[in-house]
């Protein structure tokens, strides 16, 4: 009996939790946060790194909606070693990539959300130049690849506690 009081109790308290809504599913108003995403665009970016973020964010949106929401990004990137192995002649890297960004309202540009995002990544040099230089092209992949979805996801996150309207 007290078990099954227990489970009423929790039951109903759930059920007061109506804010609950799922991040990539649709509110009850039909619109869902993946709409939202669409209407994103991003600034134009001057560097390699800033280009492949701003294609990793901008992968997947649907194009022709309104573009109701503007990004900017400040990328910045560096490489440091974390070990250097002299009898093999090769050098274990780590490349940072990290970004600022600024969600805001394309039609007031009012600031909405802002914060700061990184990605490490490690890759080896050979000092066999075609290798070293596809082992860092891919470093910097993977880490824009990485950071874009953490953006991606921090931006969704955002936008599901904003009310639609």
């Amino acid at each position: 009996m007290l078990k099954a009081a227990a489970i009423s109790f929790l039951c109903l308290s759930l059920s007061g939790c109506g804010a609950y809504r799922p991040l990539y599913g649709k509110g009850p108003d039909g619109t869902s946060i993946a709409t939202s995403l669409n209407g994103l665009s991003v600034v134009e970016q001057h560097t390699r790194a800033g280009q492949l973020l701003r294609n990793e964010i901008l992968d997947g949106s649907g194009s022709g909606a309104v573009q109701r929401y503007g990004l900017k990004l400040d990328v910045t990137e560096s490489t440091s070693v974390v070990a250097a192995l002299s009898a093999l002649s090769s050098t274990r890297k780590r490349y940072n990539m990290s970004a600022h960004f600024e969600l805001y309202d394309s039609t007031s540009g009012k600031s909405l959300n802002s914060g700061s995002s990184f990605s490490s990544v490690e890759f080896d040099v050979v000092n066999v130049p075609v290798s070293d230089l596809s082992a860092a092209d891919n470093a910097r992949s993977r880490a824009a690849k990485e950071l874009g979805q953490d953006i991606k996801l921090r931006l969704a996150a955002f936008l599901a506690t904003q009310k639609t309207g």
